[in-house]
Order: C-alpha cells, then sequence, then structure tokens
C-alpha cells in the first residue's frame, strides 16, 4: 500500500474521496475533512499562534514572517522520517496556505528513501479537475477520480442551466476584511458560473488588496464575506464590521475554509451555494447542513 503524507487539505479531500484514505499516513494540522482525517498524526503546524489573533494581526504577523524570509510552517522531520512516505501531497501556489518553501525542502531531503512529490497549483477550476486527476494516478484510483469529476460537471451544469434565464447579481466577495482583499484564483469563476459577478476579481489572478472605495464603486447587491481559512462563525464575526460599509447590499457570512478556500472536491457544492444565495428563487440549496449566515 502507498504511503501518502498529505501537507494540503484540498489534496486530503481529495484522496479521501477516490478511496485512499487509507493510505495517508501524516496530515497537516489543518487537514480536518473529512472526519477520518483528524486520527492521523500531524506532520506540520504553523510557527504563529494565529488562532489567538484578529485578521488584522494575522496580516501583519505574516507579512512580517514572509519579509524577513521565516518560514510560517514548523515541519515535524523525525515524525516525518518515521512515517516514511512514498508520496508527498503539497503545493506552491501560495505560502500562507501550506508548507511550501525551504522547511519542506530541507525536511524531504533528510528522508533516506525519497518519496514522490505531488506539487498541486490549481488556479481555476479546470486546473482543479487536474489535481484530482493528478491524485487519482498517483494513488492508482484514476476511473474514479473521472469518476468525481464527471459528478461535479453535472452538478455545474446544472447550476448554469437553473440560473441562466436570471439578471447577474452585482457581487463583492471578500476574501479578507483587515484588510480588505478581492478573490482571486477559482473564485471568480465560481462566482461567474452561480450568476454573479465581481468586478474586483480576476479568474485564475491572486487575491489582491483593495479599498472600501473600490468596492462601492461596484455598486454591489450582494457582499459574501469569506476570509480565507475561516469558518461559519469566524466569517460571521467578521461581517459584523462589513455591514454599515456598504449601505442597502445583502451581506451574507459563508464557511469560507469549506467551500471556496480548498480547490478540492467541494467546489461544486460551492458554486451551489453561490447560485442559492444570488437566485433563491431559481436553485434552491440541496444539502442539509446551512454553510452561511444573513447579517443584514
Amino acid at each position: 500500500m502507498t504511503r501518502i503524507v498529505s501537507f494540503l487539505p484540498a489534496a486530503t479531500e481529495i484522496a479521501y474521496a477516490l478511496g485512499a484514505g487509507d493510505e495517508i499516513v501524516g496530515r497537516s494540522h489543518e487537514c480536518d475533512y473529512p472526519a477520518d482525517a483528524l486520527r492521523l498524526p500531524v506532520v506540520s503546524k504553523p510557527s504563529l499562534p494565529i488562532e489567538a489573533m484578529n485578521q488584522g494581526e494575522i496580516d501583519a504577523a505574516v507579512s512580517s514572517h514572509l519579509a524577513s524570509g521565516a518560514s510560517l510552517y514548523q515541519v515535524d522531520e523525525i515524525l516525518l522520517r518515521d512515517l516514511s512516505p512514498d508520496v508527498v501531497f503539497t503545493q506552491d501556489l501560495c505560502q500562507v496556505c501550506a508548507p511550501s518553501g525551504t522547511e519542506l525542502t530541507r525536511a524531504l531531503k533528510e528522508l533516506p528513501s525519497k518519496p514522490e512529490v505531488l506539487w498541486l497549483t490549481p488556479r481555476t477550476i479546470e486546473e482543479i479537475e487536474q489535481n484530482i486527476l493528478d491524485i487519482g494516478k498517483a494513488t492508482g484510483r484514476l476511473l474514479e477520480a473521472e469518476s468525481l469529476i464527471d459528478e461535479n460537471r453535472e452538478r455545474i451544469d446544472k447550476v448554469k442551466e437553473a440560473v441562466a434565464p436570471a439578471p447577474v447579481r452585482r457581487v463583492a466577495f471578500l476574501e479578507w476584511t483587515d484588510p480588505l482583499f478581492s478573490p482571486g484564483h477559482w473564485v471568480p469563476e465560481m462566482i461567474s458560473i452561480a450568476g454573479g459577478i465581481d468586478p474586483l476579481g480576476s479568474i485564475g489572478g491572486d487575491s489582491r488588496r483593495i479599498t472600501w472605495d473600490s468596492v462601492a464603486m461596484g455598486n454591489p447587491e450582494i457582499v459574501i464575506v469569506a476570509p480565507c481559512g475561516y469558518g461559519l462563525a469566524q466569517s460571521r464575526d467578521a461581517a459584523a464590521g462589513v455591514v454599515d460599509r456598504i449601505p442597502g447590499a445583502r451581506v451574507i457570512a459563508v464557511d469560507a475554509n469549506a467551500y471556496f478556500a480548498r480547490p478540492g472536491p467541494r467546489v461544486a457544492e460551492g458554486i451551489e451555494l453561490l447560485a442559492h444565495l444570488f437566485h433563491p428563487q431559481c436553485f434552491e440549496w440541496p444539502h442539509s447542513v446551512r454553510p452561511w449566515a444573513e447579517i443584514s
């Protein structure tokens, strides 16, 4: 059996979705879905106490660390060696999302046997699908990967058909609120498929700092508060400071961590969520869990 260490939550989700969860022997501290992943030993954790920080403090601390060349993560090199992985899942898209720099490279070089390293760097939905295929190949589950992609495409096509007659919603999707960040990578594409448009978003591009004035210029009907890595409760707290900034707009907090921050199997579910929020008369939310909160 292949022994996998995953430093990336999205990769962990993909592996479990393909039936390869039993092959994962180690995870990052953020690999928390599905729940079975929580039983795995933790191979990496953040070097900053982000649990005790607000968004502004996190932004300042991350910026300072990156400017100094310090790592944002600590890799347990002894545990990694003991786990003796055949395959390692990681990324080089975002230094904040998972170990991606010298700390991981050094740890891998110290291993007595060199594992296959799968670098996952998706910027669009098409590239997320390619990541699913890559993990399918690495785990010997290519047919399962193709099936998952087909299933997600069918769900996305249903969304497109349902919202096609509806007017396009003007949206402001906030990936961070202190300071403000616009949506990037796959998120603007999700917004477009769901029947919305965020003029500050860039499909396949990086998230970038924006101002409240630039948000207001877009005259958004709906403001989605989705700080990267935040669950619903944290997003709801962040949204409380947004209400008065854009009078007249609906402000909605969402579970960003589950549906937007991770480029994995739940991207289709995230599109379904946006479609329901933008056009509830056209698309009903088809799941039992309610991962959003109406703030205003």
